[in-house]
């Protein structure tokens, strides 16, 4: 055999020892366009990235300008994201006209406790949906479905006079329990616990596990990504709530941060500092939180759609 069909080829249009020499105009034009549109196709993306990161990044560091500006130079200069006179009346304002320990333990136990309340029963109903047989579960599941499309504020009135006759308002019942369920937290999980191989079943059966075994030692313990992906969505949405815990507290040692900000409110004006200290301040566990529960978040994106 020839030893020249033996020798492997380098791509068109480039040099090197097995160049099978130069190539014609329109292949070089071809070629060249090629990487052009590719190093083009790279650039784009990085000035879509930036622009993205600047979108993120700019109002956050507009809020913490504010927090440390005064009034007057706010509406000198509202566009200005360093702040010319510095100080520290936002902070100040917040743990002196506040009762601020207070407020972080409420909102903590309300995001938290919700979240954790979420979680599990989200999880018992997704199960029993993707793993157990009953008849009607398909469409139990389109019902579940169907509540996405209704807006909270629709149910707000209902559930607000339920909480009254109960005598929970200004309760943390009050503000957990109406939460403690979620239709697309329910979704999600069904839709993982679905992509879990039915052999881990069959063999937890024949070990003698029943279902609730099976959901606690052998579905829950793969989830863990799900899980997390979940507790920092729905924890991050309920600490930044700002409508219900307003509507079923009125008392300021029972609301939680977000609502209580708005004493910084008057018919007099608006303590623009104040209000974007206690905003920034009430992000921090959310960030700490994301921080502690990347890894899991990335592990869950990563893995959907993967059996």
């Amino acid at each position: 055999m020839p030893t020249d069909t033996l020798r492997p080829r380098s791509a068109p249009g480039v040099g090197g020892p097995y160049d099978d020499g130069p190539r014609s105009p329109r292949t070089v034009r071809l070629i060249t366009a090629g990487r052009v549109l590719a190093r083009s196709g790279a650039a784009l993306s990085w000035v879509a990235v930036i622009v993205g990161a600047l979108a993120t990044i700019v109002p956050f560091l507009w809020m913490l300008g504010v927090a440390f500006r005064t009034n007057s130079d706010l509406y000198a200069d509202p566009a200005r994201l360093i702040p010319k006179h510095w100080t520290l009346h936002g902070v100040h304002a917040v743990v002196s006209q506040l009762p601020f320990g207070r407020l972080v333990v409420n909102t903590f136990v309300f995001a938290g406790g919700t979240t954790l309340l979420l979680l599990l029963f989200d999880s018992m109903t997704a199960f029993a949906l993707a793993r157990l047989k009953f008849r009607g579960s398909n469409v139990v599941f389109l019902l579940i479905l169907a509540t996405l499309m209704v807006p909270f504020q629709v149910t707000l009135v209902p559930v607000f006079l339920t909480l009254f006759h109960l005598g929970w308002l200004n309760s943390y019942q009050g503000l957990i329990v109406p939460r403690a369920t979620s239709a697309l937290g329910i979704f999600l999980l069904r839709q993982f616990f679905m992509q879990l191989p039915r052999e881990l079943d069959d063999a937890a059966r024949i070990d003698g596990a029943n279902d609730f075994t099976l959901f606690w030692r052998i579905i829950l313990p793969n989830a863990k990504p799900v899980l997390a992906s979940l507790f920092i969505i729905q924890f991050a949405a309920l600490w930044n709530d700002f409508l219900w815990p307003l509507v079923v507290t009125n008392n300021v040692d029972m609301q939680t941060l977000p609502a209580a900000l708005t004493l910084f409110s008057s018919q007099s004006g608006v303590d623009h500092a104040a209000l974007m200290a206690g905003a920034a301040i009430s992000l921090s566990p959310l960030a700490v939180a994301f921080l502690v529960l990347q890894r899991w978040f990335v592990q869950s994106v990563a893995t959907t759609g993967i059996k």
